[in-house]
């Protein structure tokens, strides 16, 4: 056959190598020297020549020297790709010296690629990988024939900063300490364990809420039932379980209006202590008005001048009114000038009138035995607090699960969300638009509402006559509502006293990319329950 300069057809293997651009392996080329690809003694045509008759390997040696080579090397690659596919089919393994030959010319053009680029395009490993996933990354890049690439990010990923060249990077400091709370009300067993992050400011770390009744019965008998104490032990027991599994740096432990009116409250704190662990502490009516208001100290704004703020407990609620100049101090509970206990919550007050059937007029008895109670609290009047510069610095602040209940009604949640009730404004309107509502309802739609429940479907508008009696003392045209309360003010006050808000921070170049340390991990879990 001639050569294709002659203009005859070329052989079937020269137009596939003048197709690639490699020098022809077969026919003269007019005067010039022959070159020929040496073959490695390893390779698959080599082997197969010499195997048994089966599949691939009974091909004839002539045959595979007149084959093309671009179809030997696919079918070397099918091969190499599927190596279960063809040892099925021919019962011969899978050639390892080729394998490793490829692998070398593919890392050394890697090598040479990379040489021709700079560092922009080329993605950076992240400090974040663990080496497992690494080393798996390599394995499965390594069957495909890349594994420079894996090489080259693991070993920026060991060099500090994550990258070539990063400056050294101190450590940074230890994580913030653990404070915990606790508050066993009339109605509720609270536990809060946070950690201080911006000044006044702390991240959850753990939380537990559990409604036990401790008050259940009381204002019958005077005393705490049996059924309610061992309720309440036992949410107490989940309590100290959670205290002891971690470090906890400081911690204050109450006990409110339940355990302070019931004649066998004292003998309850024993008990407590005996089966629990857990020594708490009854506190008096002034240090609960004190620590609400400490636990919402951060919803008060800078514009506002003046605030009443109210706590509607199970068994008391406190009401505090807070008058703030020019010069505010870093405690809101400083700045307060008036303030008074009611021997009424929701849980005594629905006990007295039912809390199942409530009418309108039903309700508005509960309203009137309430304002009856306010009457003798003397404190300025709203004419007072909201004149003059107050003028437009004055409204009201509830924490409660009454308040709460209020705005997950109103914003018709699927499911009670914190992040989007704490700290809601509501107008005077739409918190009257809210209670009628309610009222409306019979004790089976009210079970049925997501914000309310089974369990506090017989609360609700007792707390509502006590909300009432308070906007009829103070009439405001705003309030905001506050899903905190006095485990705040424990953990506010806490803090405070130890400075922990006064640590030095970390300077820009102390920044860390390594892991979280320990205690961190958690704290990032709870993002977005900042108190």
């Amino acid at each position: 056959m001639k050569d294709p300069d002659h203009g005859e057809k070329p052989s079937e293997s020269g137009a596939s190598a003048a197709g690639r651009g490699e020098v022809r392996t077969g026919a003269s080329r007019s005067g010039k020297g022959k070159r020929r690809r040496r073959r490695p003694s390893g390779s698959p045509s080599a082997i197969a020549s010499q195997s048994g008759p089966s599949g691939e390997a009974g091909r004839p040696a002539a045959l595979n020297e007149a084959e093309p080579s671009r179809k030997r090397k696919r079918r070397r690659r099918s091969k190499s790709a599927k190596p279960e596919d063809s040892s099925a089919a021919s019962g011969a393994r899978a050639p390892e010296p080729d394998a490793a030959a490829g692998d070398k010319k593919n890392n050394k053009r890697n090598r040479k690629a990379r040489h021709r680029r700079g560092l922009q395009g080329r993605p950076l490993a992240s400090t974040n990988t663990p080496p497992a996933t690494v080393r798996a990354g390599e394995a499965v890049r390594s069957r495909s024939g890349d594994s420079a690439a894996p090489r080259q990010q693991q070993s920026r990923a060991e060099r500090p900063g994550g990258q070539p060249g990063a400056p050294f990077v101190a450590p940074s400091e230890p994580p913030a300490p653990l404070y915990a709370a606790l508050d066993l009300g009339t109605n509720n067993c609270r536990l809060l364990i946070a950690q201080p992050t911006r000044p006044g400011q702390f991240r959850v770390v753990d939380a537990f809420s559990r409604i036990v009744r401790l008050g259940e019965g009381l204002g019958a008998s005077g005393r705490l039932s049996d059924d309610a104490m061992e309720r309440s032990v036992e949410a107490l027991k989940v309590c100290a379980a959670k205290l002891g599994a971690r470090s906890i740096r400081r911690h204050r432990l109450i006990a409110t209006e339940a355990a302070r009116a019931a004649a066998n409250g004292e003998a309850f704190m024993r008990r407590v202590a005996d089966e629990t662990g857990l020594d708490l502490e009854i506190i008096d009516r002034e240090t609960e008005a004190r620590l609400a208001v400490s636990g919402c100290s951060s919803l008060v704004d800078r514009e506002t001048k003046s605030v009443v703020l109210f706590d509607i407990g199970g068994g008391s609620s406190e009401i505090a009114v807070i008058r703030i100049g020019e010069n505010r101090s870093s405690r809101l509970a400083n700045h307060i000038t008036h303030w008074t206990s009611l021997p009424v919550g929701v849980v005594t007050l629905s006990e007295r009138h039912g809390g199942e059937h409530v009418t309108p007029q039903s309700f508005e008895v509960m309203v009137r035995e309430v304002e009856a109670m306010l009457a003798g609290f003397e404190c300025p009047s709203v004419d007072v607090l909201a004149s003059g510069s107050y003028s437009d610095g004055f409204h009201l602040i509830g924490t409660s699960g009454t308040v709460t209940t209020l705005a997950g009604v109103h914003l018709d949640l699927p499911r009670y969300d914190r992040r989007r009730v704490d700290g809601l404004w509501l107008s005077d309107d739409e918190v009257s638009a809210m209670q009628a509502r309610l009222l409306s309802w019979d004790f089976a739609a009210r079970a049925a509402n997501p914000c309310i429940g089974p369990d506090r479907a017989d609360l609700v508008l007792a707390g509502c006559a006590i909300l009432e009696a308070i906007r009829r003392r103070w009439p405001s045209t705003r309030m905001r509502v506050a899903d905190r309360g006095l485990r705040e003010g424990l953990l506010t006050d806490m803090m405070a006293d130890d400075g922990a808000w006064r640590r030095a921070r970390p300077r820009r170049h102390q920044r860390s990319f390594g892991p979280p340390q320990a205690g961190e991990e958690c704290a990032k879990r709870h993002e977005g329950t900042d108190a």
